[in-house]
């Protein structure tokens, strides 16, 4: 990777911002959820803080938006602090080749889900970090450990949005109920999706997202406060699984064209990593047919071909 001065940096998004502004609104906004089908699909924001804590900001990057499968990483951070490798009995790490919904592939795996950022994987994810807590109790140390990250303490769920995902849940309702057969989930259903719900529904701005996904640049250390959230190592793998399978079945595609790992979230928001440079956060609501951002990943894929930001060499 080559490095890009602040100027350099600033300039890049503003191009891009101005020249996708055309096409904003395209894709279809996921409006399965209803209080996402009122988003307008016209918004778009772009941040990218490096390292060092300089923010670039283009559109709407201020604006808070549902991160939805986003937190999917975030949450998967946080249940490896406190498991260790031993969340990886219960959930696997292999690309799914599915739809993010799917309920397909647990039926021949016996209820293991094939990766923890496919909605059964982040679903036992949520599970494990319900031992010895209530829902709330959970709930609760998500925020904290996403406001520490961000190191901003605005950042809240939107309460209308997880209403809203509980009341049009039963894909996951059948998700968790089939494993909870196999004996994949140990605590019950609804406070599992209930947890589950809540943290999807984080609202934050491109801004506050890029600042979060820094330690995953910054090989685990929180560039912001000095501390360190993972081991280097730990970072690492996280990165490789938000590269392998942070796009559902259109993840080959990302790491082709993109060539950063990343986490996309049906809210329109993508979080991209370029490690020991910096961290990007992208939304554009409209999505294409494998439920990630259309124009977020075109803009994240001009962003790393002005760079020269890419995990395969620039």
């Amino acid at each position: 990777m080559r490095d890009a001065t602040p100027t350099d940096l600033q300039a890049i998004i503003e191009d891009i911002h101005a020249e996708l502004a055309p096409r904003f609104g395209e894709g279809k906004v996921a409006d399965y959820i209803p209080q996402l089908a009122h988003v307008d699909p016209q918004r778009f924001g772009l941040a990218v803080v490096t390292l060092d804590g300089q923010t670039h900001l283009a559109g709407d990057a201020e604006m808070p938006f549902s991160i939805q499968s986003i937190s999917k990483a975030l949450v998967l951070t946080l249940a490896l602090g406190r498991y260790g490798e031993a969340i990886w009995k219960r959930v696997g790490r292999e690309p799914s080749g599915s739809a993010f919904n799917s309920i397909v592939q647990l039926e021949h795996e016996h209820g293991i889900p094939r990766n923890p950022f496919i909605n059964a994987g982040a679903i036992v994810v949520t599970d494990a970090l319900l031992a010895g807590h209530t829902p709330r109790e959970a709930i609760a140390e998500v925020v904290r450990f996403v406001r520490f990250l961000a190191d901003d303490e605005d950042i809240l769920v939107d309460k209308a949005v997880a209403r809203s995902e509980e009341a049009t849940g039963d894909r996951n309702r059948a998700l968790a109920h089939f494993m909870h057969s196999f004996g994949t989930l140990r605590h019950p259903v609804e406070h599992v999706l209930g947890v589950y719900f809540h943290h999807c529904a984080l609202a934050m701005s491109c801004r506050q997202l890029a600042r979060a996904g820094l330690f995953l640049a910054a090989n685990g250390r929180h560039p912001l406060t000095g501390g360190s959230v993972v081991s280097a190592a730990r970072a690492r793998r996280i990165n490789a699984l938000m590269l392998t399978c942070g796009h559902y079945d259109g993840s080959g595609d990302f790491a082709y064209r993109v060539g950063l790992p990343g986490k996309s979230g049906v809210g329109g928001g993508i979080l991209a990593i370029a490690p020991g440079r910096a961290s990007i956060a992208v939304w554009s609501p409209g999505l294409n047919a494998n439920g990630n951002s259309a124009l977020g990943s075109v803009a994240l894929e001009r962003l790393a071909q002005r760079t020269g930001w890419s995990v395969f060499g620039s």
